[in-house]
């Protein structure tokens, strides 16, 4: 049994060490741990930190591609390199590695798929009310629309086993955090939880400025992915909407035509209103029929991109680190 500790970095030269200090060497159920460093176009001397303390297995970008895309290169490496199980943590030692034992331990129990850290947002004391209410509501409408009851969404402390891995597809560029879940609860994959308690603050993080530009660009990772997987709830439901409160007018109109014995002409504004209302509601559910046509290729690509990810296989050795 194969576990591979991905590590995404940008930057993270006075950090880094920490956390390659504290993974552990040995753990019970596993063969071999590999480390995986992710350097995401670092400009100061993570890589050297990283060779100081023996990591042999790197991804390199020469410019920041984002956390997203640094996750899903990491994954694609790992499985490569044969990886049965994979830990991702942060550069920044917010978590804390010597718990990595017990975040595998459902996996390799056969009991879950994927294993999320949950910081129990509510006792972390670097976090402002602010962002302890956001996180915490995020997470709510987060598990709503995947069918989850994952305590703490944005936690980036998992464990992911080979075929968990494979089924799941990063398409944002801000955060996989949010993304991968509701795609595992859509594909029925199982989600367990482990609290822990964080390390503390290193630095402030590089995901948003402001708790507002989180919450926006979580909503929107929320809603595109939502959209990808129960896009016809989404469009029907805006349609069923449209159409109820375009027949309220159109109704009147009739009514006040047929039975109020007055002349068309002088509600014409309510049949405008009603009429442009349910065409309205129809170009909905037109819409909603194309985003599931659509939805439809997309699971069939998936299964492709799943098949490729099956038949990876370890490389003989691996390029040489850069200098």
């Amino acid at each position: 049994m194969k576990l591979v500790v991905q590590i995404p970095c940008l930057n993270e030269e006075k950090t880094l060490g920490l956390v390659l200090e504290t993974i552990p060497k040995k753990i019970p159920g596993i063969d071999e741990i590999v480390i995986l460093v992710i350097d995401d176009g670092s400009t100061d001397k993570t890589v050297a930190v990283a060779k100081k303390h023996g990591v042999k297995h790197f991804v390199y970008h020469p410019t920041p591609q984002g956390l997203a895309r640094s996750f899903s290169d990491g994954i694609t490496r790992a499985l490569e390199m044969g990886a049965d199980i994979i830990v991702n943590t942060d550069g920044d030692n917010q978590y804390p590695q010597e718990r990595i034992p017990e975040l595998v331990q459902p996996v390799l129990d056969g009991q879950a798929d994927i294993v999320i850290a949950d910081r129990q947002i509510k006792q972390v004391q670097e976090f402002s009310s602010a962002k302890k209410f956001f996180q915490r509501f995020g997470t709510k409408v987060l598990n709503l629309a995947a069918g989850t009851k994952v305590p703490d969404a944005p936690s980036g402390f998992r464990a992911y086993s080979r075929d968990a891995i494979t089924r799941l597809n990063v398409v944002t560029r801000f955060s996989y955090a949010m993304e991968t879940i509701i795609q595992a609860g859509n594909k029925g994959l199982h989600i367990h939880s482990l609290k822990i308690t964080t390390n503390p603050k290193t630095r402030e993080s590089r995901l948003f400025k402001s708790p507002w530009e989180h919450v926006l660009k979580s909503g929107s990772a929320i809603i595109r992915a939502f959209i990808m997987y129960k896009p016809y709830v989404l469009f029907v439901s805006i349609g069923l909407v449209l159409l109820i409160v375009g027949l309220i007018p159109f109704m009147r109109f009739l009514y006040l035509v047929g039975f109020g014995h007055q002349e068309g002409a002088r509600h014409l504004q309510s049949l405008i209103a009603g009429g442009v209302l349910i065409i309205g509601a129809f170009v909905m559910f037109a819409l909603g029929v194309i985003a599931d046509l659509i939805r439809i290729n997309r699971t069939l690509i998936e299964q492709s991109l799943e098949l490729s990810k099956r038949n990876l296989r370890p490389e003989a050795s691996d390029p040489s680190p850069r200098e």
